[in-house]
This record gives structure tokens, C-alpha cells and sequence, in this order.
């Protein structure tokens, strides 16, 4: 089974992403995967994946979050693939066994969490050997950029400077990440990091009123993030940063 290709596409801000998760679930030869969504709030991805045939628990720390997603998955026939669990990335080892799962997402999330690396760990810990993550963290040059543009140069030379990428204690994440500094985190978990992509590239930049008004437009747009998400410089002004990596088969438990 596979993700539906066109529901996919015609969402430019996750077409890369969903690209790189259909091409990991094709190679599995369409055999029903154990996954794990950490943060997953309502289902944006544990729905579809489900859909597919696959069987998704999704982790987060928000009760109305996991409510609303009891509901999507019901109106989707999907509710019997789906469980929901509250916790954080904190509580992952204490909620999934290790080394159970075959893909584990982690979206959004390295970039607020308390210990990046010790989540880093949690996540390769519950991935069986051969098993992938997914990634997305908040790339820290499409920020100093987007600030310096708008005119806020003293917030852009902030995360310029800062070792983090953060602008200080009124930031909501409290890091940033580059393609090199992300690499880093989840290979110091053991895991070896096989693609990176871009994500959001010009998303968005393009105005909405443009994107709704001309006939077409979504589904360019999303065709043009696809083309551009593997290659520099684009990839790097991205607003975010997608990583697929995975636990090297016959990896040693260490947790």
C-alpha cells in the first residue's frame, strides 16, 4: 500500500517531505510498517500513514491534540490503526519498547526540546536496525534572512551570532539548526543520516492571494519545492531542513 500521490503533491509546504516518506515506505514493498509519531498532535501525517495500511502511535503531550485526532481517525475509517498516547519526546522510552519500530517521525520538535541529544538518542533507541526517522527542524539561515529582510537586522545579527541560532529568552524555539549541526545531532545517536532536504523553500514567500487566484498555482508550487528541495543554494535558504537517517542494521541496543 502507498500514500495517495495526489494528496501528497497538493501541499506545497509538505510535498518534500511526504516525497521522501512514500519513497522510504516503497522500498518496504508495501509491508504494513510500525510507526511513531512524536508530537503528532492531530494526525496529519499518522492519518494518511494509516490510510496506507500502516499501523501509527502517535505520541504527544496535548489531550485535546490526541482528542481531535480520535476523531479524524474515526472519520477516516482509520481508528483501529491509530493509538494515541500522552507524553513528550521525554516519555518515548517509557512509552514505546526499543527497538520496535520501523519509522519514527519527529517533526517540529528538536528545536524546543529541552535535550536535543538525549531525544536524538530516545528516537534511535526505539527504531528497530534498519529502521529510518524523519526529521524536520527549523533551518537557522532562512530565519536571519527572513528578519533581516522585514528590517529587524538587530533580531537577524542575533541568530547570526548566537551558538544556537536563537534571538534570546522571547524566542519560541530555543535552537536552529543547519544542514551540518543537524547531521551532527542525529549521528551522535548512532544514526546515519541518508538524505536532506529543504523544505518550504519559497512556500512562504508566495502570496496566498496569488496561490488562490490563479488556476494551478498549488500545484506549481509544489512542483517547483520538489525540484529545488535536494539542490544548493536552495536547499539551504529553506525554511526548514528535512533529514531521513536511519539505525544501521545489527546496531547494539544501548538503551
Amino acid at each position: 500500500m502507498t500514500v495517495e500521490r495526489s494528496r501528497v503533491q497538493s501541499t506545497p509546504r509538505t510535498a518534500v517531505v511526504w516525497q521522501v516518506l512514500r519513497a522510504e515506505l516503497a522500498a518496504r514493498d508495501g509491508e504494513p510498517l510500525s510507526v511513531v509519531d512524536v508530537g503528532g498532535g492531530t494526525g496529519g501525517f499518522a492519518v494518511p500513514l494509516a490510510a496506507a495500511g500502516h499501523h501509527v502511535t502517535v505520541v504527544d503531550a496535548s489531550p485535546d491534540a490526541l482528542a481531535a485526532l480520535s476523531r479524524r481517525a474515526a472519520d477516516a475509517g482509520v481508528a483501529d490503526r491509530i493509538a494515541g498516547l500522552q507524553g513528550d519526546a521525554g516519555d518515548l522510552p517509557s512509552l514505546v519498547a526499543a527497538g520496535s519500530v520501523d519509522l519514527v517521525l519527529c517533526h517540529s520538535l528538536l528545536e524546543v526540546v529541552d535535550a536535543p541529544e538525549w531525544v536524538a538518542a530516545a528516537l534511535a533507541g526505539a527504531l528497530r536496525p534498519g529502521g529510518a526517522v524523519s526529521v524536520l527542524v527549523a533551518n537557522r539561515a532562512a530565519a536571519v534572512l527572513s528578519r533581516a529582510v522585514g528590517g529587524h537586522l538587530a533580531a537577524a545579527a542575533a541568530l547570526l551570532r548566537d551558538p544556537d541560532g536563537s534571538t534570546g529568552v522571547r524566542d519560541t524555539l530555543q535552537r536552529r539548526f543547519d544542514t551540518a549541526s543537524a547531521t551532527a545531532l542525529l549521528s551522535g545517536a548512532g544514526l546515519v543520516v541518508e538524505r536532506v532536504h529543504g523544505v518550504r523553500v519559497v512556500a512562504d514567500l508566495v502570496p496566498g492571494a496569488l496561490l488562490d487566484a490563479e488556476p494551478g498555482a498549488t500545484e506549481a508550487l509544489a512542483a517547483f519545492e520538489l525540484a529545488v528541495a535536494g539542490q544548493a543554494p536552495y536547499r539551504e535558504i529553506a525554511t526548514q531542513l528535512h533529514l531521513l537517517a536511519r539505525r544501521p542494521a545489527g546496531h547494539a541496543d544501548t538503551h
